[in-house]
């Protein structure tokens, strides 16, 4: 069998790492891949976003499957263009993963569909927006209605930081288009985590509980980043919150969806916070979420081609979904400077330890066949253990044998 993946960072990686683990022992490509995918699969010199590209590898090649992981991929229809060429795809359509594309839609349908999140208003003239700040008392969430890396979001600590943050935003400065139309959200307060699930548009089947960690630098300071690292399980969740999350917001999205006829289908990323009002929907993301990727699938037991398959199917809820009873830890090595201005083309060394579980995000091999830095998130270092803690210690003792000139990372992943 032969897949495609379609990407090129850290959950590219760690899905063809567990695609490569299959029993079926499939044929595996990346489009575009980066040095450590190079590794498990063949890398084809594509853009996630040359649609007819990959439409016509697909066709060249006969790809069984294309397995679409980013987000702009997915809102520009690529799951649909393959289907119409009748190539199968895992993934939601353009018109399900607007759920992820716009803010105001995954606003709006939670609204109609009484699923919880934070109060919101939608504004597409700045200084609506300000009149309507100037009413709220601060910290004031302000989101880019669009895609944007995972970095359209500022929380705002006082009036004149919002003010500012929607001028800068709606001036298309900050996120181009994205940032045309913003919302302001009330702040909401308490644990903040993700919950990853694979669903078929019927069934749901959650992955476990897992935390990001945005800010750049330690403590939650600093710049939004991509993501500079993640915890999995998250503790403290028990079985009533569990069902609590998957009666009030899991399901009715799913079913939501199906209703709004836009039928999801592949893996769903439900950003949550636990406030003291009960579970909260801060954001959807319409994939596997990135660095948490590389923290869930480590611990993931059954057959991933066999998941997407089911999900594919639609049979997700005839198969059983087994999950490791150990913890896991990644922590991402940047570049200095990231996620503003930074330098690439930097020598990595300590990448020759063959037993441990270290996923490519920005890597390249230069002109010598040496494996470089060539984007501001360059590695996620994952480690299992029989408790969080462990998992801590031993991710950060990969670390410690990594180098590149400038390199950053947070020294509290899983501690903030």
């Amino acid at each position: 069998m032969r897949i495609l993946v379609i990407g090129g960072g850290g959950r590219e990686h760690a899905i063809i790492w567990k695609l490569s683990q299959s029993k079926r022992n499939p044929e595996l490509y990346c489009a575009p891949g980066n040095a450590g995918i190079a590794k498990l699969a063949r890398c084809v010199p594509l853009t996630a976003t040359d649609l007819d590209g990959i439409i016509e590898f697909s066709k060249n090649e006969g790809i069984d499957l294309v397995f679409v992981a980013p987000d702009d991929p997915l809102a520009m229809g690529l799951v649909n263009k393959l289907l119409e060429n009748g190539i199968t795809a895992f993934g939601p359509t353009a018109q399900a993963a607007e759920i992820e594309a716009s803010k105001s839609f995954s606003k709006r349908l939670m609204k109609k569909y009484g699923i919880p999140t934070a109060e919101y208003e939608v504004f597409t003239e700045v200084e609506t927006a300000k009149e309507y700040i100037s009413k709220l008392t601060p910290p004031i969430v302000i989101k880019a209605d669009g895609l944007a890396l995972g970095k359209g979001v500022i929380i705002s600590e006082t009036l004149e930081d919002a003010y500012e943050s929607v001028s800068m935003m709606m001036s298309g400065s900050a996120f181009g288009e994205s940032g045309k139309t913003v919302l302001v959200e009330e702040y909401l307060r308490g644990r903040e985590l993700t919950v990853l699930a694979f669903t078929d548009g019927y069934s749901v089947k959650t992955m476990p509980p897992s935390r990001d960690h945005k800010k750049a630098l330690d403590g939650d300071k600093g710049l939004n980043t991509g993501g500079m690292g993640a915890i999995c399980p998250v503790s403290g969740i028990d079985r009533v919150m569990e069902e609590r999350m998957r009666e009030e917001i899991f399901l009715p999205t799913i079913k939501a969806m199906r209703k709004e006829g836009r039928p999801f289908e592949g893996v769903i990323y439900f950003g949550l916070m636990l406030t003291d009002d009960g579970p909260k929907v801060i954001e959807y993301n319409a994939r596997f979420g990135d660095p948490e990727t590389q923290a869930v699938l480590p611990l993931l037991k059954t057959d991933l081609l066999e998941i997407v398959e089911a999900v594919i199917s639609h049979r997700l809820d005839k198969i059983r979904i087994e999950w490791s009873e150990k913890s896991s830890c990644c922590v991402v090595l940047a570049s200095g400077g990231y996620p503003s201005g930074y330098e690439t083309g930097k020598i990595i060394s300590g990448l020759d330890v063959e037993d441990d579980i270290i996923f490519h995000a920005g890597t390249r091999y230069d002109k010598d066949g040496v494996i470089v830095t060539s984007g501001g998130r360059v590695l996620g270092i994952t480690a299992l253990g029989d408790s969080s803690e462990e998992a801590m210690i031993k991710a950060y003792e990969k670390v410690a044998g990594i180098k590149f000139e400038n390199m950053h990372f947070r020294r509290d992943i899983g501690r903030s």
